[in-house]
């Protein structure tokens, strides 16, 4: 064993102690960003704070944040022929008349725009006469602004053809449409030309067969499909989509039928919410029919959460579902009860279902009505089946006690649960719905139906 030589501790350092350097001003290029972030008039408000401050917000180095109402006074021509550029972001309220965006889009101070947001008012309008006051996004906005565009958010408005040919964008990161007019192929061109598109969210948008062809989109959301009557059975098909992630499905109320087919989507974690509306929903070569399995010979390893609207809800459609996804974490489920359905099922422990006896971990159960047998035997199947399960959440939306509510944990058998460490919560809800949409697009949240709507 080596035996190390003692050493005798070091002197305390001598001399003059260091001086503190002096403090820096941060450059003018970082007050500049602080400013662009700012709404339009709290930006201009930085010119009063300190002669540092004064030029800023009218300088390169703060690109401009432009907020137009035009229902209200802003002096947006004096701004745009005052500020040199470029532009970060341009939000306009307008009514059905875009002519000052013709003019601006002259002075070149919105040159470089990263986020043009349009939305149209209606207060001028009645909702009968809308469709035919239709203003148009002009072409050579869309020309100017398309190559350094990262979001576009279009309400009420539409995207013009010209020549047959839609302009690139390819640092086109998030698109938002609501209520837009806007051809198939157009939108098509869009989606798969835009090779930095992450988020896709289509809002009342009419379409017979749309098919989504991307390698960099990572999550679509398609809100009252089936918009105008004139469309009958509308089709979205997710041909190749390598990096998606989510695809949240909301059907506006008397339309469909609706077809869903996602043939390649090997990253897809998050599906909903699928109801009877869905005519037909092919994954892989799996075929649902009204929620009803028809074929179940390709099973999706990678979905995590799945969100439902079922009539009963009926447990046979039910576990079809947890059999194609085999690795589902979460569920939910909107219910919408009656009294003809029969959810009694014995569980096979010789036929096992992979997802309850390795995965599933949460469900949540909206529109409980512990008045109905059938909803009962419903939710007291994964109580008594899902051996990880650790929270189940049962709304319920009718007045109750809380005798009720113990008369119910009885009902459910929940002394019995398969999982020990659950827990069973019966609770009131009077929102019974789920507000996914609003999250969808949020990737810092890995779940967007955990959590408040």
């Amino acid at each position: 064993m080596a035996i190390q030589a003692h050493q005798p501790p070091r002197p305390p350092r001598t001399g003059k102690p260091r001086r503190p350097r002096p403090h820096q001003p941060p450059p003018d290029e970082v007050l500049g960003t602080v400013v662009s972030l700012l709404p339009t008039k709290d930006g201009a408000r930085t010119q009063v704070l300190s002669h540092r401050w004064r030029p800023l917000w009218l300088s390169s180095n703060a690109p401009l944040n432009l907020e137009v109402d035009l229902g209200r006074s802003l002096p947006v021509s004096k701004i745009l022929s005052d500020h040199p550029g470029p532009a970060r972001r341009l939000w306009l309220d307008a009514p059905p008349d875009l002519a000052p965006l013709d003019y601006w889009i002259c002075s070149g101070s919105l040159v470089g725009l990263q986020d043009l947001e349009v939305n149209i008012s209606l207060s001028t309008v009645s909702d009968s006469e809308w469709r035919y006051f239709r203003p148009w996004l002009p072409w050579d906005a869309l020309i100017l602004f398309a190559p350094t565009l990262r979001m576009l958010s279009l309400t009420r408005c539409g995207l013009l053809h010209h020549d047959g040919v839609p302009p690139s964008f390819p640092h086109l990161k998030q698109l938002f449409l609501c209520d837009v007019g806007i051809s198939e192929d157009y939108l098509q061109s869009m989606i798969s030309n835009s090779h930095f598109l992450q988020s896709v969210s289509l809002d009342a948008i009419s379409f017979d067969r749309l098919c989504i062809i991307s390698p960099t989109l990572r999550s679509i959301s398609c809100t009252c499909i089936g918009w105008e009557s004139d469309v009958t059975s509308p089709e979205l098909v997710i041909e190749d989509a390598p990096s998606l992630e989510r695809l949240v499905i909301t059907l506006h109320q008397d339309r469909g039928p609706v077809t869903i087919r996602v043939i390649r989507a090997p990253k897809l974690e998050i599906l909903g919410s699928l109801s009877e509306g869905i005519s037909t929903l092919h994954i892989g070569t799996t075929v649902f029919q009204k929620m009803v399995a028809v074929s179940l010979t390709t099973k999706m390893h990678t979905m995590k959460i799945l969100v439902l609207d079922s009539v009963g809800p009926n447990l046979d459609s039910v576990v079809s579902f947890l059999k194609c996804f085999p690795c589902l974490q979460k569920l939910y489920i909107f219910s919408h009860p009656r009294n003809d359905d029969n959810n009694v099922r014995e569980y096979d422990p010789l036929d096992p279902i992979e997802c309850l006896e390795l995965n599933l971990k949460k469900v949540v159960l909206k529109n409980y009505d512990g008045n109905k047998r059938p909803v009962i035997d419903f939710a007291k199947f994964f109580i008594l089946n899902a051996k990880v399960l650790e929270e189940m959440e049962i709304g319920v939306l009718n007045q109750c006690n809380d005798e009720w509510m113990r008369y119910q944990h009885g009902q459910l058998q929940v002394e019995n649960r398969a999982s020990r460490d659950a827990n069973i919560e019966l609770k009131k809800d009077a929102e019974g719905k789920f507000k996914h949409h609003r999250h969808t697009h949020e990737f810092s949240m890995a779940d967007p139906f955990d959590g408040p709507h």
